[in-house]
């Protein structure tokens, strides 16, 4: 009797042990879809942990491949992608392209419907001095926010009218979403038009005007955290950057870096 309760009691235990594991399966479970909805509208963001200096960012590689995104380009090669974002123009954009041309690099400059609208001339510069000009959306919104292709539409054919307009060639077609702002709904419709969605790998804070980073903090971001393949943004309204391009662009040399054009990476 004693021996027969007591093997209950083992079943009873191991009943119970095996309930709570599978109820922890079952809320992980629910913890998990539910971390996929949230995150199905995501800010752009990486860590900066691996051992070999690539950061992780919140989607993978292979994955962002599958819509045609990209925010590395190919790891093995000491290739800088260097992208600057522009709402508007702050003064500093010609002397940008100045240092750009004094290096002979090619940049990339996503821009938003109010830089086209207001700055047409230095628009035509970079198109006409071999620089990429991306499509940053007409009015800067938050895209992720966007969920019909009409609307998503309209942001980015916007911006291809008045390139346009200004230069009378056809927007290389690439997409940068606004603060990094997505989801994978985005993803597709841009790749239903054509785009590639362009992230990046290394940035810092450099886009309030009142409150810039000094020389010595800038260079703490952009120089130890450069890596092969990089694909770098930098903003066109800081005053930082405008200063410190020149000596920024002949440290990355100096290291056995080559800044190469995005088409480079969208055409791999």
């Amino acid at each position: 009797m004693y021996v027969v309760f007591r093997r209950k009691t083992i079943v009873y235990i191991l009943s119970g042990i095996l309930v709570l594991f599978m109820g922890a399966v079952i809320i992980s479970g629910m913890t998990a879809n539910r971390a996929v909805m949230t995150n199905a509208d995501v800010n752009w963001g990486l860590s900066f942990n691996s051992a070999d200096g690539i950061p992780t960012g919140n989607a993978s590689a292979e994955k962002l491949k599958e819509y045609d995104a990209y925010y590395t380009g190919d790891t093995g090669e000491k290739k800088i992608y260097l992208t600057f974002d522009a709402g508007y123009e702050n003064g500093y954009t010609e002397k940008i392209l100045d240092v750009l041309k004094k290096h002979e690099v090619k940049g990339t400059f996503f821009l938003v419907g109010n830089f086209l609208e207001t700055s047409p001339e230095i628009v035509k510069r970079m198109a006409e001095e071999g620089h990429t000009v991306g499509n940053h959306t007409m009015t800067h919104p938050d895209m992720s926010a966007i969920s019909d292709m009409e609307s998503f539409k309209k942001e980015i054919g916007g911006v291809e009218e008045l390139y346009k307009k200004i230069t009378g060639k056809d927007m290389l077609k690439i997409y940068r979403p606004p603060q990094g702002k997505y989801s994978e709904d985005n993803l597709r419709m841009a790749q239903e038009m054509g785009y590639k969605t362009i992230f990046w790998s290394l940035a810092y804070v450099d886009w309030y005007n009142d409150n810039q980073p000094t020389r010595e903090q800038a260079f703490d971001k952009l120089i130890p955290r450069i890596h092969n393949g990089a694909v770098v943004l930098l903003h066109s309204t800081s005053k930082t950057n405008c200063e410190i391009l020149d000596e920024l662009l002949t440290k990355w040399e100096d290291m056995g870096y080559i800044i190469s054009p995005i088409t480079e990476l969208v055409e791999q």
